[in-house]
């Protein structure tokens, strides 16, 4: 993991929480991570990390995530042991 993906990785687990991060940033992050990212329908993805799958929603029109999302993120990056 670079500097960027570990700036990424601290945003998602910033108190408060960060409602401004990309959505690419967190995918590009996500595979800096060794996860697989799949196209699902629609605006699904289907992210593979530690053999435990999470199925996200990409945000649209913005590219920027909501914080529900940021936070969906963090707690499922804490349950498998990843933390800044």
């Amino acid at each position: 993991m670079n500097k960027r993906h570990q700036k990424i990785l601290s945003d998602v687990f910033a108190r408060p929480v960060n409602g401004s991060i990309k959505w690419k940033d967190i995918e590009s992050l996500f595979i800096a991570l060794g996860a697989e990212v799949h196209e699902r329908e629609g605006s699904r993805i289907a992210v593979l990390l530690k053999k435990q799958k999470k199925i996200f929603h990409r945000p649209h029109p913005k590219p920027t995530t909501d914080k529900g999302a940021v936070n969906s993120i963090r707690v499922w990056l804490d349950s498998l042991g990843i933390r800044p």
